[in-house]
């Protein structure tokens, strides 16, 4: 017997001696016995596999956004699951991706496996991103969530980890055309239980008494926005001036810039805001500019939030762990689903950046449900935007749809996801066949503004 096959031997009657220690066989340890151990576990249940994957386009009541949610079905009869899939500018080559492609890839797959889904389905197309590709991704990866749950008779928040706060707070939109005004729904929905608030002035263009000289000489589109930057720039300290004078120093307020002014103007404007102690500046920068946000650090101290026109970690990696970000701003389906952002949360726990994922109209609520878990299991959470109001026809569409009334996101706290389609009534309220796109800004010249 050579040396290195004593060395062998030897560390085999070493591990033998010690398993016998320990009380465990080479039968407790056989592929037999874990199996059975497994299947204790999981009550005897199969793998799951994919039987179809299929878009359901919607918009209730004929008005809103385009919503596009992903279904998954199984071949545990009655066992499917829904996720966000919504892109509502460009909702139908989203559909198209879902049953054109994602149903051939992942039809006959194992459901289980979510991260290896994510993963091939990711790179199926061989060129990654892109909002209408990452929005399918999303869906198929919070439908395999929503599956999960079901079949653990577990909500997606307790896979995630389990609760580490009640419920996630949310802050909901002020706008009038006046401080005033602002100042006016700011204490309405103070008095509703709300203690943070996003306040804008005329929406995100501002308000301004001029007319364009692109209006005057017909450049354009008559339906075009206008923004005179000048005025806004000195109309969004002396709202935050009302707001804090009429309201007090404890409600929380947020502004989003929504990138539509030049850098330079932008820091000046979150350096005359430090004094009103706001809770995020949203979107000073659009992502050609991210160069600037080093500048804007070494300025202002001023809280950013940053990232919801991102689709790829190599957009929001550098900022995070730089810290030029304290909260990070990201669509969930912009990003490939639940999967991704757990990611995205925990490297932001290890540079103090919070999660305040978009949530706007254009979010399903199967998409405010996934934020929501997601919300209620990550401890670096900061706020979550979520709608106050959900229509009867989105509730009829969308059985237990979350809602936020009180300052507070609230989800059916059921396995899975929470949120159910019934596809009927879905199908009453078809997408619209064309939407041209997001609204056009125009400055004083018919320059159009990048959002």
């Amino acid at each position: 017997m050579n040396r290195r096959n004593v060395l062998r031997n030897m560390g085999l009657n070493i591990a033998g001696g010690a398993i016998a220690g320990l009380g465990l066989t080479e039968e407790s340890r056989s592929q037999p016995a874990l199996s059975a151990k497994y299947n204790q576990a999981t009550l005897g249940l199969p793998p799951l596999k994919i039987t179809n994957v299929k878009a359901i386009a919607t918009r209730p009541g004929g008005r809103g956004s385009n919503l596009v949610v992903v279904k998954v079905e199984t071949d545990e009869p009655g066992l499917y699951g829904l996720g966000c899939a919504t892109f509502t500018q460009r909702a139908h080559a989203v559909v198209t991706a879902v049953d054109k492609y994602l149903n051939d890839f992942c039809t006959g797959k194992v459901a289980n496996n979510i991260e290896d889904l994510w993963q091939t389905t990711y790179t199926s197309s061989y060129w990654r991103n892109g909002p209408v590709l990452n929005n399918a991704l999303s869906g198929l990866d919070q439908a395999l969530w929503d599956i999960k749950g079901k079949r653990a008779n577990m909500p997606v928040y307790e896979l995630l980890g389990g609760k580490v706060r009640m419920a996630p707070p949310t802050y909901t939109h002020a706008s009038g055309g006046s401080p005033e005004e602002v100042v006016e729904r700011v204490q309405e929905y103070i008095d509703m239980g709300y203690r943070h608030v996003r306040i804008q002035m005329g929406g995100y263009s501002g308000v301004s008494e001029e007319e364009p000289d692109f209006r005057k000489s017909g450049f354009g589109h008559e339906s075009d926005e206008f923004m005179d930057q000048y005025a806004y720039i000195k109309g969004v300290p002396k709202m935050f001036e009302a707001v804090r004078k009429a309201c007090g120093d404890r409600v929380e307020l947020c502004h989003d810039i929504h990138e539509r002014i030049q850098p330079n103007d932008a820091i000046n404007l979150c350096k005359a805001l430090e004094e009103y102690r706001p809770f995020f500046i949203e979107d000073p920068f659009s992502p050609e500019n991210i160069g600037y946000f080093e500048h804007l650090r070494a300025q202002s101290s001023v809280p950013i939030a940053m990232g919801e026109l991102f689709n790829s970690q190599h957009e929001w990696i550098e900022p995070m762990t730089k810290r030029w970000y304290d909260f990070i701003r990201i669509h969930v389906s912009q990003i490939g689903g639940i999967t991704p952002a757990m990611k995205v949360a925990r490297l932001g726990e290890w540079f103090n950046v919070k999660t305040a994922w978009h949530g706007p109209g254009d979010t399903s609520p199967v998409g405010h449900a996934a934020n929501t878990h997601i919300g209620l299991a990550v401890w670096n959470f900061g706020i979550q935007e979520m709608h106050r109001t959900v229509s009867e026809e989105l509730q009829e569409v969308f059985p237990g749809a979350p809602y936020s009334g009180d300052g507070y996101a609230h989800i059916n706290d059921v396995p899975g996801l929470g949120v159910d389609i019934n596809e009927e009534a879905a199908a009453k309220w078809p997408i619209a066949e064309s939407f041209p796109g997001f609204g056009r800004v125009r400055r004083f010249d018919g320059t159009s503004v990048r959002p």
